[in-house]
């Protein structure tokens, strides 16, 4: 084994009392699954929130555990046979423990309410509470491993090796690092269309973690570009892509709301009219689709290959599931397990790996075909699913929400008869943001208070984040609950 790739931040000697594998990556594996952080993906959004739907949906700790399933797969296949298992080696190595055990770590960052929580995070941090790096997903889990999960004496995050650490990088620059600047960017890197000057859209760890990751790539010098993910991301990256084309639909379908009508319209009458397909009619979006994966994804992009996935898409899941509504039955529920099943068995039997891919593209990536498949299958959720009205009028609700908790924080924390009565976490986190600050900071405890009130939104379930309002704004007359711990 790769003594640099086993090396912890801290050093060995820190061994935590839960610590039972010999394997350095199991001992990974153990710390991110018994974390709090881990826990609590059960009551966080993944597409529908999970205390919304009246059925057994996904939420984010069983898409993580999926994605630890696919993603465990997909290395054991990537390193199967000499040629492969060698090329692996030679890029920095992919061992399915380090795989796995990134998988289950990376949404341990996700705040209440899935994506809609990171964006309206995002924009409260950097233009309400001054804090640049704003807000990040992907940052926060990284900044969890290894600074705000607190573990014996010491903040140290979980202390996990480089290897693992590396593995959880999707997007290994900073908000305002250098990959924005390539030509053409890798995939994240990119500013948001509505601020260009804003940094990047995606990014793997704030300025406060950058030196931890420059540390956990130190194996991977000379073998994967400084932009590039190390094998072991890319396979969690895929797997993650191959969950939410396909486990997400079970949810919407499970819940009546993917019907098969607006599909089928769709992808029929792309199927007619092609590329002539008028914009503002049935077959225009998915037409829109196309010729932006040529522009974005030109290195993939098949004109034949997006046809016949759209014809396997029509012909599996609009004439196959959907033509069925879901009735709860142990019929529906064994077509769902048999298309779930199958897709993914497809889709991971696809996944090869690629000793120099394009720069929007990982080591570890699916075939053409299949990759065309995951375009549209994921084209279906998000044009069916995450684009309708009541999902807006849902979401515009939790956005509020918790725009009005942050304030509410912030007023508490700020108040001066209150300094002895703040939640204890909260405080911490204060203390810790603080601590990370470089001397000569302006206004830097303002930017502590900012920082550690995003924490700790971030910290909590969507249950907890909706009592905690109630309880702040007067409307719960529940003293004692379990809806939140201060």
């Amino acid at each position: 084994m790769d003594d640099s790739r086993a090396q912890r931040l801290f050093g060995d000697s820190l061994v935590a009392p839960g610590d039972l594998a010999s394997s350095p990556f199991r001992v990974d594996r153990d710390r991110i699954v018994s974390s709090p952080f881990f826990a609590r993906l059960a009551g966080v959004t993944q597409v529908i929130s999970p205390g919304g739907a009246g059925l057994l949906v996904h939420n984010r700790m069983t898409h993580s555990l999926k994605v630890a399933q696919v993603a465990r797969a997909i290395a054991e296949r990537v390193t199967a046979g000499g040629g492969k298992a060698d090329l692996a080696e030679k890029l920095g190595g992919c061992d399915p423990d380090v795989v796995e055990a990134a998988a289950l770590a990376h949404d341990l960052g996700h705040p209440p309410f899935g994506h809609l929580g990171e964006r309206v995070l995002d924009q409260l941090a950097r233009h309400r509470l001054g804090v640049p790096d704003g807000f990040e997903g992907n940052a926060q889990s990284y900044r969890i491993v290894t600074s705000t999960e607190i573990r014996g004496q010491a903040t140290i995050g979980l202390n996990l090796t480089n290897a693992v650490r590396a593995a959880i990088l999707k997007y290994p620059w900073t908000r305002h690092g250098e990959a924005r600047f390539m030509d053409p960017p890798p995939r994240g890197a990119t500013p948001t269309p509505d601020d260009a000057e804003g940094g990047s859209a995606k990014f793997g760890a704030y300025l406060t973690e950058a030196d931890d990751m420059v540390a956990a790539r130190v194996p991977f010098a000379g073998r994967v570009a400084d932009w590039q993910q190390t094998v072991e991301a890319s396979v969690m990256d895929t797997a993650d892509d191959i969950a939410y084309a396909i486990h997400d639909l079970e949810d919407v379908y499970r819940v009546g709301v993917l019907q098969q009508g607006a599909v089928a319209t769709e992808l029929m009458a792309w199927q007619r009219w092609g590329h002539e397909s008028d914009p503002n009619r049935a077959g225009g979006a998915i037409e829109s689709l196309r010729r932006q994966l040529h522009r974005k994804d030109g290195w993939m992009a098949d004109d034949e290959a997006f046809a016949a996935a759209v014809e396997l898409v029509r012909a599996e899941l609009v004439d196959g599931l959907l033509a069925r509504p879901f009735d709860g039955s142990l019929e529906a529920e064994a077509q769902v397990a048999a298309f779930s099943a199958t897709w993914t068995r497809r889709l991971v039997e696809s996944a090869e790996l690629i000793e120099q891919p394009a720069v929007r593209s990982g080591h570890v990536q699916l075939a053409t075909m299949q990759w065309h498949e995951v375009q549209v299958l994921k084209f279906v959720q998000n044009r069916f699913v995450l684009a309708r009205p009541d999902l807006a009028l849902h979401q515009r609700g939790q956005a509020r929400l918790l725009a009005s908790l942050v304030e509410a924080l912030l007023a508490w924390l700020t108040d001066p008869d209150e300094s002895e009565r703040i939640p204890r976490r909260l405080g911490d986190l204060v203390e810790l943001a603080d601590a990370e600050l470089p001397d000569g900071t302006p206004d830097r405890l303002a930017r502590a208070r900012g920082r550690a009130v995003i924490d700790f939104v971030a910290g909590l379930t969507d249950n907890q984040a909706v009592g905690l309002m109630e309880a702040l704004s007067g409307r719960s007359r529940q003293l004692w609950t379990d809806a939140f711990v201060l």
